[in-house]
């Protein structure tokens, strides 16, 4: 099976501007395309920006939205999964989301992110309740998260146990947190034995500063492809043959006594 490459968008675009945002995204799927990737990643709330405020409600769109058909066009035009991250609503509830768009337009994955980091976050955004979502591209299985969510291991694991080959995590990490960037998801690739695509926002937000520093980790817990810390696209190769010889050197999900772990939960 040959490998999924795939691209990594370091990028803030402009927040508040959805037209501007998707701009920049059908420009950056056209060099990922002309790159040979199969698959665009960009960061958290990328379609309308993170630090909005009251923008929150007012940009937030349905899962089936003007923000979807616009980036299934992009999709589309340039050949190529998209997953952008965007404020889902839905009824009266407003959920900090993700969506997987495959190279033929269709809507492959949606996912809300489940653990809401901080006042704002949790201000603005209603949980998600469903820890696992996955679609299958190009023979290899893709699963979603959302930042803080790959934090907790409990997570990364139950998509290692539902056969996630490729966890894909748009997120907006800010500083001084950037060792979760640099150690903790690498860490998370060797333990639950996947490749984890960790794509952050870039430079200063509102009251944040958001460090990059965007990564795609293997399961040998190798990085292997690194952004800095400004605007840049990052491409890296997901290899299903790699990853099925780690599985068999590495076999934590064979080894687990889940007995003995019932007081986590």
């Amino acid at each position: 099976m040959p490998s999924l490459r795939t691209a990594l968008l370091q990028s803030s675009g402009r927040p508040g501007a959805v037209a501007e945002n998707l701009k920049a995204l059908d420009e950056a799927a056209a060099r990922a395309a002309d790159a040979g990737a199969r698959l665009l990643v960009t960061p958290e709330l990328f379609l309308t920006g993170y630090a909005i405020g009251d923008a929150v409600p007012v940009l937030a769109e349905t899962a089936e939205g003007p923000g979807a058909k616009a980036v299934a066009e992009i999709a589309v035009r340039h050949g190529l999964a998209v997953l952008y991250g965007y404020p889902e609503r839905d009824g009266e509830r407003i959920f900090n989301a993700s969506q997987l768009i495959g190279p033929d337009g269709a809507r492959l994955a949606n996912y809300r992110k489940t653990h809401l980091f901080g006042c704002f976050e949790q201000e603005w955004f209603t949980p998600g309740e469903r820890t696992v979502v996955q679609a299958d591209l190009d023979g290899i299985r893709v699963g979603l998260l959302i930042c803080y969510d790959v934090e907790f291991p409990e997570n990364v694991r139950a998509h290692a146990l539902a056969g996630t080959d490729l966890l894909l995590v748009p997120t907006a990490q800010m500083h001084p947190f950037q060792f979760v960037a640099e150690s903790v998801v690498p860490v998370r690739a060797f333990e639950s034995q996947m490749y984890v695509a960790y794509v952050n926002r870039t430079g200063p937000e509102g009251e944040f500063e958001f460090v990059g520093l965007s990564c795609l980790a293997g399961p040998d817990g190798t990085v292997r492809t690194r952004a800095g810390r400004g605007e840049e696209l990052v491409i890296g190769e997901v290899d299903p043959e790699f990853l099925a010889a780690s599985r068999a050197a590495n076999p934590y999900l064979n080894d687990r006594r889940p007995g003995l772990y019932g007081s986590l939960a």
